[in-house]
């Protein structure tokens, strides 16, 4: 498209701005074709849709969309609520593209009661409403087949296939099947329960179904204990096993308050990167959990957690056909829906139940991550560089990064280590272990810049690929001399950060930048827990180095300082004569008898010198 082309269609658009109403209603985008690519909801149409054409709107993701707009169609509709739910059956539709995308790849079973004359209750992921009445979905495949077990062991629902008709139950058309005869159905099939015994079972099971279980367990006692009052006991017994077995149901879900009727909860948590959220939706019924789910929703335009909580609610309320008036959000809606109230608790059951949805979402979000890490574990080193570039506002991912320690006890066997990780893993055949030779006595700064100083003039002078950070295990002061060396003496650019410990010995902050500062970084996340993994490697490779240096001192023999004697011929030697000791006392000749004459008259030269010369 030449700059005159566009000029002329971005003149088309803004007229059509010019004369929207400043009313609610649904606005739709066309590309070059007339196919449509967004739409959106608006509580004045003209103020929101001219905020797509403003000079400062600065998201990518926004400029992107307004370059591929060729046209504009609205509705306008009376209310708020109405916008918001004409905008969601248009994206149902028309599925645009840069709209919000709802990732919802698996169907989840529901359970359903026919519509037939003696009703069946089973599990399925076929809807079809005029078949019958469907429960769900279940996310939690174990929780629905816990409701099938209790409702067939209660009522025992016929669960054959085959069609059964008033006409022929009255002629006997059937047989009992294996169910009937192990007590799993009670016969409905030959008359042996009434079609009103059965159907009031089903009603009680859609009950149960419903979420309904406490008012039911109130109603089975209220017949138990009149069946009992007229001496109809065995009756009385039968009702008191059904009550028994919906008490230990309920007695197993997750109660939350008796207070609470009917209440809806809605959560939302962001993935790392923005790209992702998780709507978590929680259904209380008379007190009782009954429904909890989480949808994966798909930003396309940097949409914020308002606008996707806004979209999601109604659609989620839909699928699930809830009627509760109240509903719970984490924060202020600026959008309202008919006959619904936005509350956001601050204490109590409620909050309760804010926290435990917030808690769902981020579980389903971890298990996400954790599965496609399993497919793919390069993945989670690429999230993880990616988010320590975020946080130290890098312009390169750091792929490649190095970390020194020294390690000195009062200045002797000074040493230092180098260890270095490529892709978030140690990558051992690159570490380096280093000798101080320019320092005397215990100066942590001063043996850092040595080391440091060498590392990278031998790496420029050998064209090798330096780091992209460098992390220190220190705090300020660390940083600084290595800054010296690295950006004042070599002038290299190399990010430098800083891993501080407390008075614990324990690492608890990241420092980054000149002058360091504080990197926000929560002390149970994976990025925290693998630069600690860092900085315990370099400890570890730097102290080990240092104790193999005093173990050579510590076993250092005598017979190391006799030139032209090797390790064999000295465990010869302490093998025959036990100690230095005694090989100090011994003669030339016995010396020579193991070692021989030449060998044996240098060790009887060393241990003698006024004789030998």
């Amino acid at each position: 498209m030449t700059k005159e082309e566009n000029e002329k269609r971005l003149a088309y658009l803004k007229n059509i701005v010019l004369n929207l109403p400043e009313l609610p209603g649904s606005y739709q985008f066309y590309d070059s074709e007339h196919q449509i690519i967004y739409v959106g909801k608006a509580k004045k149409l003209k103020s929101r849709v001219s905020t797509y054409f403003h000079k400062e709107v600065d998201r990518f993701k926004t400029k992107v969309l307004v370059s591929k707009i060729h046209d504009i169609s609205y509705t306008v509709v009376k209310t708020e609520e109405d916008a918001l739910l004409l905008e969601n059956s248009l994206i149902k539709k028309y599925n645009p593209r840069y709209n919000v995308l709802l990732k919802d790849g698996k169907t989840y079973p529901s359970i359903c009661v026919t519509n037939e004359y003696f009703p069946r209750i089973f599990k399925t992921r076929t809807i079809n409403k005029k078949f019958g009445t469907y429960y769900g979905p279940f996310p939690h495949i174990g929780a629905m087949y816990n409701v099938l077990d209790l409702i067939n062991k209660i009522y025992k629902p016929r669960r054959c296939r085959q069609p059964i008709t008033a006409e022929g139950v009255a002629l006997k058309k059937y047989r009992p099947c294996l169910e009937y005869h192990i007590h799993n159905c009670d016969g409905c099939c030959i008359a042996k329960q009434s079609h009103e015994e059965y159907m009031e079972n089903i009603r009680q099971a859609k009950e149960i179904l419903k979420g309904n279980t406490r008012e039911l367990g109130e109603m089975l006692y209220r017949e138990m204990m009149a069946l009992a009052a007229e001496m109809r006991f065995e009756e009385a017994e039968r009702l008191k096993q059904r009550y028994l077995l919906l008490e230990d149901f309920v007695s197993k879900s997750e109660v939350v308050s008796h207070t609470i009727k009917d209440v809806d909860v809605f959560t939302i948590t962001d993935d790392d990167l923005r790209k992702n959220a998780f709507i978590n939706y929680i259904h209380v019924k008379n007190g009782t959990i009954n429904q909890s789910f989480t949808y994966e929703y798909k930003r396309k335009l940097d949409e914020t957690d308002e606008d996707l909580l806004t979209q999601a609610i109604p659609e989620i309320r839909e699928r699930f056909a809830s009627t509760a008036r109240e509903v719970i959000v984490p924060f202020e809606m600026e959008w309202k829906l008919k006959d619904v109230e936005f509350f956001i608790p601050q204490r109590g059951d409620k909050k309760h139940l804010l926290e435990l949805s917030e808690m769902n979402g981020k579980q389903y979000k971890f298990d996400r991550l954790k599965q496609a890490e399993k497919l793919n574990p390069e993945q989670k080193q690429t999230r993880l560089m990616k988010e320590l570039q975020l946080k130290l506002g890098m312009e390169k991912l750091p792929y490649h990064i190095e970390c020194f320690d020294n390690s000195n006890i009062s200045g002797t066997d000074a040493v230092a280590g180098c260890v270095v990780y490529k892709g978030m893993k140690p990558s051992r055949k690159d570490y380096r272990k280093y000798h101080i030779k320019t320092v005397t006595g215990p100066d942590d700064y001063a043996s850092m810049q040595e080391v440091v100083r060498r590392r990278y003039t031998r790496m420029m002078e050998e064209g090798d690929v330096l780091p992209d950070l460098i992390i220190t295990d220190g705090g300020k002061g660390q940083m600084d001399v290595v800054r010296e060396i690295v950006e004042g003496e070599l002038k290299l650019q190399i990010p430098i950060a800083g891993l501080a410990k407390d008075d614990r010995h324990r690492t608890n902050e990241l420092l980054f930048g000149f002058p360091p500062q504080v990197i926000g970084l929560k002390s149970d996340s994976e990025l925290f827990h693998v630069l600690t993994q860092i900085q315990d490697e370099v400890h570890r490779y730097a102290i080990t180095f240092h104790r193999d240096q005093r173990s050579k001192h510590a076993l250092h023999s005598e017979l190391d300082d006799i030139k032209g004697i090797g390790k064999k011929t000295q465990e010869s030697l302490l093998k025959a004569f036990k100690s230095v000791k005694n090989i100090k006392v011994a003669s030339s000749g016995d010396i020579a008898t193991i070692v021989g004459q030449v060998k044996g008259q240098i060790i009887y030269d060393h241990f003698h010198p006024q004789e030998a010369e």
